[in-house]
């Protein structure tokens, strides 16, 4: 993919020059992140060779999410709630069934039944179908009968701090208390590091950075480009900003399955949306405070809180046997595909008003 580097300046060029032609920047900009996820990808899976699957997987989510970071701050610092709400919700979405549905079809494809530890699975699916109850209840407390808009911040605020303690602790399960359980099948000897670690850090570093400088190009070309190609800034928040924000995890996670590393890819798909989910929501609400202009709650629409508890209720019955095929990657993505028709058609932003 390394052509595509070439609407890195063409993105850069037509925000400079031809800030007016709203929809090329923002192809142009989407584009430019694909070699860079590529990289960090690489970069990624040649660190999971030093400290294993779990940690390659954490690194991998955590540098991924990064660019989904950086994307929904400058929509907060715009006010673009319905956006933030929605590409948050849309990469949970997109990890858990577009991701891990194409990598298990991947994999499977090329392996007739594929492993994984169901153990660590089980544990990062639990933790996010705790996330996605978190979510459900701000959003009933807000249709509550005399609920007020201070009831509902501190409630939020409550909310992302202890999501925030759940996530820490989460972390030190994986990475000190039960570390051998995320560790993979996939032993140290077998696995060949083709660079070091400082080399591995620096591609990491650098293409986070260029990552972050396309997003922010293309978070502020989102509204006008939805208008044109005549979707709503939801659906466009929910499936296309967050498929683009997530590109990291996407192709590692692929390439992964495709290599019968299954740990390594659910660790990527699974631990992107538990840290999106306990982590960056969290972070983002409590940054409203500070750059927003009004306070961000977490009182999501209905119609996404009931799409992200599909979703993870349905990858958690997935990660509970041990065990991929295809089959099972066809499923999940066929159930991404029918969530994308069902907002698509829906009328205007219904989808996203409470």
């Amino acid at each position: 993919m390394a052509w595509l580097l070439v609407f890195f300046p063409i993105a850069f060029g037509l925000e400079t020059f031809a800030a007016e032609h709203h929809l090329p920047i923002f192809i142009a900009s989407s584009l430019a992140i694909l070699p860079l996820a590529k990289w960090m990808g690489d970069a990624t899976e040649q660190l999971a060779t030093f400290f294993g699957e779990g940690v390659g997987g954490l690194l991998n989510a955590t540098f991924g999410n990064a660019a989904e970071l950086i994307i929904a701050l400058v929509a907060l610092r715009a006010g673009l709630y319905d956006v933030v709400k929605a590409s948050i919700a849309g990469s949970i979405i997109g990890n858990v069934l577009l991701v891990l549905g194409a990598a298990m079809l991947a994999g499977g494809l090329r392996h007739d039944e594929q492993k994984f530890n169901a153990s660590a699975a089980r544990s990062q699916a639990t933790m996010l179908v705790l996330a996605a109850l978190a979510l459900v209840l701000p959003a009933y407390f807000q249709t509550a009968a005399g609920t007020t808009a201070q009831g509902l911040e501190r409630l939020s605020v409550s909310i992302s701090v202890v999501l925030l303690l759940a996530y820490l602790l989460n972390l030190a399960f994986a990475l000190i208390t039960h570390r051998a359980l995320f560790a993979g099948a996939h032993q140290p000897d077998e696995l060949k590091p083709q660079t070091s670690k400082a080399r591995a850090l620096s591609v990491l570093a650098l293409a986070t950075v260029g990552i972050g400088w396309m997003s922010e190009i293309m978070v502020g070309t989102i509204g006008p480009a939805a208008q044109e190609l005549g979707l709503s800034k939801i659906f466009v928040g929910v499936f296309v900003v967050a498929i683009v924000g997530n590109a990291v995890e996407h192709a590692t996670a692929i390439f992964a399955a495709m290599k019968n590393r299954m740990d390594l890819s659910l660790s990527i798909a699974i631990g992107s949306s538990v840290q999106i989910a306990l982590f960056v929501t969290p972070v983002l609400v409590l940054a409203s405070f500070f750059i927003g202009p009004t306070p961000m709650d977490l009182a999501f629409p209905a119609g996404l809180v009931l799409l992200v508890l599909i979703s993870v209720l349905i990858t958690a019955q997935v990660a509970n046997d041990g065990r991929s095929d295809w089959l099972e990657g066809v499923q999940l993505l066929t159930i991404y595909v029918v969530l994308a028709l069902t907002l698509f058609f829906v009328p205007g932003n219904s989808a996203g008003s409470h």
